[in-house]
């Protein structure tokens, strides 16, 4: 297993050993005793699986209160997933790192808590896995716009068409007028 860092601290690539032949492929998504060798020492309590479409994006997502850590993974088809520092003590706040997770790479993100999530569909559909640190709290999720214009963040839109997203997500806040971490 390695692991990679992306331009934000804490926020971490996994690249698993993946073994593979003409009958397939057989891969550790999660193993507590290497991950901690590996200083990554998080506690699962929720795992979530979600199916979109391409042209979805879900997110920016983040709980200020009960935070997520979350360990990402596509299993089919593939992503262009990012994370936000949202913490203000952080020299990296208001920055944003992004990889393409797919069934072919195999990676796994690593975001911790006091980060926002989401990620685009860049294939024509994708299974995103994920486990988490702490149980969804509906009433403390908030959502970062996409979209916000001082993150700038590089999607890469097909055909430079706006993304399609949720009610949420098209009422999430600028980070300007967020509610973030200390």
């Amino acid at each position: 297993m390695k692991v990679v860092p992306t331009t934000l601290p804490d926020v971490l690539i996994i690249e698993p050993d993946v073994f593979g032949d003409e009958r397939g492929f057989f891969m550790e998504s999660w193993h507590q005793r290497k991950f901690a060798q590996l200083g990554l020492t998080m506690n699962f309590v929720q795992d979530n699986h979600s199916r979109s479409c391409r042209g979805i994006l879900r997110g920016l997502h983040y709980q200020t209160k009960k935070p997520q850590g979350k360990l990402v993974r596509v299993t089919q088809g593939a992503v262009f997933d990012v994370a936000v520092d949202l913490r203000r003590s952080s020299p990296t706040f208001g920055q944003w790192t992004g990889t393409e997770l797919s069934d072919k790479n195999h990676h796994l993100l690593w975001v911790p808590e006091g980060f926002a999530h989401g990620f685009y569909v860049i294939s024509e559909f994708a299974d995103f896995q994920y486990q988490c640190t702490d149980f969804y709290t509906p009433e403390h999720e908030h959502s970062i716009r996409w979209d916000d214009p001082t993150l700038s963040i590089e999607w890469p839109l097909m055909n430079g068409v706006a993304p399609q997203i949720s009610a949420k997500d098209a009422n999430g806040r600028l980070l300007a007028d967020a509610e973030t971490f200390a």
